[in-house]
């Protein structure tokens, strides 16, 4: 399978990483590629290629989905296999889980977010979408972090806070 990275910044070549581990082939879009550039996306369209937008910027990154989306396109779930998904969790399309995370049993990711490095989502949690959870930041139970949220590098959200 062919993966469309939109991004060839520093966080496309992590995607691009664990993309590779995962068996794909892997493309990069980016406006500072000649011939490669973002508006030639349309062109990568077909049944055995998915795309990943790679933009730290949680705005762009969501925006992009939401135009691949509309393109019919197919929107990849990357999940790097050192990190703990909960049987019970529900992860959407477009998002991105790194190394040694832990989602637990119950959270539901939304579309477009990113869960960086020894990140974890607690039990019960609602990421909406378009979300950044920073290395090792922790989510504890019970909370939702709103749409486009960056919940910085080692934070930690008490259980609760953010009613669900």
């Amino acid at each position: 399978m062919r993966l469309v990275i939109l991004g060839a910044g520093g966080y496309g070549h992590t995607v691009a990483d664990v993309a590779i581990q995962l068996g794909y082939d892997c493309v990069f879009l980016d406006d500072s590629i000649s011939n490669h550039q973002l508006s030639c996306y349309r062109n990568y369209i077909d049944d055995n290629t998915e795309f990943i937008p790679a933009f730290g910027n949680n705005s762009f990154r969501l925006n992009w989905i939401d135009k691949l989306q509309s393109a019919n396109a197919k929107i990849a779930i990357l999940i790097h296999p050192s990190s703990y998904i909960s049987p019970k969790a529900v992860i959407k399309e477009g998002t991105v889980i790194l190394p040694k995370a832990v989602v637990n049993t119950d959270s539901v990711v939304d579309k477009g977010c990113i869960i960086n490095l020894g990140a974890i989502v607690d039990h019960g949690c609602i990421i909406e979408a378009g979300c950044h959870i920073c290395l090792g930041a922790i989510v504890k139970g019970e909370n939702r972090i709103k749409r486009l949220t960056k919940i910085e590098a080692g934070e930690v959200i008490e259980a609760r806070k953010y009613k669900i």
